[in-house]
């Protein structure tokens, strides 16, 4: 009687082996991405503590269009006080000239890909005080990178 066979041949364990190579070069790339926005994701959220201030100091009743800009932003003394925040934020400041937009700038460090991603937001103030939030007018680097 014959011997059963006690293992693999070598052809079978090359096919495993070059199956298993072609799933890691699919899932690597797709899981540096994963963690790039992931990761970027903290630089979104912390532009919301500003954008809260920003939002009550709209809702103030002696706060116009006319002077939402200076009264909300940059020591007007009800919403951010300092236009150089901290953290990931860069910068907050007006977004044109005699409009009532603010702009909120994040900023990303180098362990991005690509380095150092910006996040922009600008928030313009309707008529009845509420500050809509649009990320599309200016994006920032974050879009072109996929991050945002």
């Amino acid at each position: 009687m014959k011997k059963a066979q006690q293992g693999f041949t070598l052809i079978e364990l090359m096919i495993v082996i070059a199956i298993i190579g072609i799933l890691a070069s699919v899932a690597l790339p797709a899981y540096s991405s994963y963690t790039n926005k992931a990761a970027f994701s903290e630089i979104i959220i912390a532009t919301s503590a500003v954008k809260a201030d920003i939002e009550v100091c709209a809702q103030r009743v002696d706060t116009t269009n006319a002077n939402f800009v200076t009264r909300c932003i940059g020591g007007g003394g009800f919403g951010v006080i300092d236009s150089a925040a901290s953290g990931r934020v860069a910068s907050v400041a007006s977004a044109s000239p005699g409009a009532a937009q603010v702009e909120i700038t994040a900023t990303g460090d180098a362990n991005f890909t690509p380095a150092s991603p910006t996040y922009i937001v600008t928030g313009t103030r309707n008529i009845n005080g509420q500050v809509v939030w649009d990320d599309s007018i200016n994006p920032g680097t974050c879009l072109a990178a996929s991050l945002c």
